[in-house]
């Protein structure tokens, strides 16, 4: 059955119909495409765009406007929401596109209409904000609880990694490694946010270097998919200079030219796992030095990329060339001027992007985690400084900061923030963002929950604030002491295994 059939089938057997509002709050009218066509589409190598963002009932995003849709699983969440009609909206770039790159004609035939699908009117009212605190605080308390498995899953797996390095001289199970990594990173396709509500321990650095993999693998494989969709699209737009007529209004559908397939991810992703595989080789009085490094100890440490790490990889018969990089290379300097890189390269630029996102990722959740020799670090702080590092060295570290800063926001989820009015309050959404202030204007703690500010959202609202960023940010351990139980106990930023000192 062919696109216009089956178009014609549901729409004349009415399953096409919407079944996620009730009649007197409709989020979409009969106009758009039923998913089922959508999923069939990527399903035979085609690519969606809805060019409007899709939300389920309680106003959460589960699709935003530009994502190009290249696999099922999104269109799945969104039929799993009640949503059965999607709308397309051309004037924001969205279309349908086989696996040639080529538009889907939406035309129905002659006895089903003269013109293609309508889309949503420009002034279609938008999408309603979070209901209440406490909806919100259980859906992410409910995203913490799934994660928590996941990453506790994937934790053990990595310990068992790590125990049969040690017990057989670098040999470990492959295939388990895979199947970890796939599991994670097929988890984050369902819910890319997912990496904020990893664990990061913030009191104790015992389990360290357990937690560093799965935390840059996760945040890595998000920054990564960011990437690889905006650059795709940046190169796809400059070839369609000279291609035009490929798309809607001449913009291209994102199939003309992809930097890297989905298999090479997928092996980028394990060597985001393994990146600082070859530390089991390192002795742990080294590793695990509460003090600062002598110059002979840190000669040894440096060796856990470029010789152990390439050397298990070795002994384990894994020659594949992204994983390989990552581990020798994620070290490196990432530009000319960059000091203290290891091994020492002539050319950083040459690194490959991959390379460099994943010690970017490694940068930051070392500096957000507790470590032997040092603190964790507000991630406002943190985000600044790697900005502020990277910034402006060439076009392609360009590219990767601002798929980095897309992923974890200015405000990463977990940190404190100042208010104008100098409250403090606590960022449970990058997006907006969105706080939860939890000390009164003089710094005390608020012995009420408060109610959430969405700063993405205040218009109307009669609220007159704004997070200042002016003031210093406070580190996670000495925020703790302010935080309320609900925020503890609750939400996703802090480790309450042991109580701060």
């Amino acid at each position: 059955m062919n696109l216009k059939e089956e178009l014609e089938r549901l729409f004349q057997s009415g399953d096409a119909s919407v079944g996620n509002r009730s009649p007197a709050t409709p989020l979409f009218s009969s106009k758009g495409v039923p998913v089922e066509i959508l999923i069939d589409i990527v399903q035979n190598g085609g690519e969606v765009k809805t060019g409007i963002d899709i939300f389920n009932k309680n106003g959460v995003l589960l699709l935003e406007k530009s994502a190009l849709i290249r696999d099922p699983k999104p269109l799945l969440v969104i039929r799993q929401n009640g949503i059965f009609q999607v709308p397309i909206s051309l004037k924001n770039q969205g279309g349908l596109w086989d696996k040639t790159g080529r538009p889907i004609d939406l035309t129905l035939d002659e006895e089903m209409a003269e013109k293609p699908l309508e889309v949503l009117p420009d002034d279609f009212p938008p999408p309603p904000t979070f209901p209440t605190l406490e909806a919100r605080i259980q859906e992410i308390s409910d995203t913490k609880a799934e994660a928590a498995e996941k990453y506790q899953k994937a934790k053990e797996n990595i310990r068992k990694t790590v125990a049969h390095i040690k017990r057989s001289a670098g040999i470990f199970d492959v295939n388990l490694v895979q199947q970890t990594v796939t599991e994670l990173t097929d988890f984050l396709k369902e819910k890319e946010n997912a990496f904020s509500f990893l664990a990061r321990e913030i009191f104790r650095a015992g389990d360290f270097l357990f937690n560093h993999a799965i935390n840059v693998c996760t945040i890595g494989a998000v920054v990564l998919k960011h990437f690889n969709a905006e650059f795709s699209q940046s190169i796809s737009g400059h070839l369609n200079k000279f291609l035009p007529g490929t798309g809607p209004q001449g913009v291209s559908p994102g199939g003309s030219f992809i930097y890297y397939s989905q298999k090479e991810i997928q092996d980028m992703a394990i060597g985001y796992f393994l990146h600082d595989i070859g530390k089991t080789a390192i002795p742990e009085n080294i590793i695990n030095k509460p003090a600062r490094l002598t110059e002979h100890e840190l000669k040894i440490a440096k060796t856990h990329s470029f010789q152990k790490g390439t050397a298990i990889l070795e002994r384990n018969n894994i020659t594949n060339p992204f994983i390989d990089n990552i581990v020798k290379y994620h070290h490196a300097s990432l530009y000319p001027e960059e000091r203290g890189g290891y091994p020492h390269i002539n050319a950083p630029n040459e690194i490959p992007p991959y390379v460099k996102i994943c010690k970017i990722a490694d940068i930051y959740d070392a500096m957000t985690s507790k470590r032997a020799y040092e603190e964790a670090l507000n991630p406002i702080r943190v985000v600044t400084t790697i900005i502020r590092t990277y910034a402006n060295k060439d076009p392609m570290l360009q590219f990767i900061l601002h798929a980095f800063v897309g992923t974890v926001g200015i405000w990463p989820p977990g940190s404190i923030v100042y208010l104008t009015n100098r409250q403090m309050a606590y960022v449970i959404d990058s997006r907006g963002p969105i706080v939860i202030p939890f000390t009164d204007t003089h710094g005390h703690t608020l012995k009420r929950k408060s109610d959430f500010i969405d700063f993405g959202n205040t218009t109307g609202t009669g609220i007159d604030l704004a997070v200042d960023s002016r003031d210093p940010v406070i580190t996670p351990k000495e925020a703790y002491n302010l935080l309320p139980s609900f925020l503890k106990d609750s939400l996703f930023g802090f480790t309450t295994s042991e109580p701060a000192k």
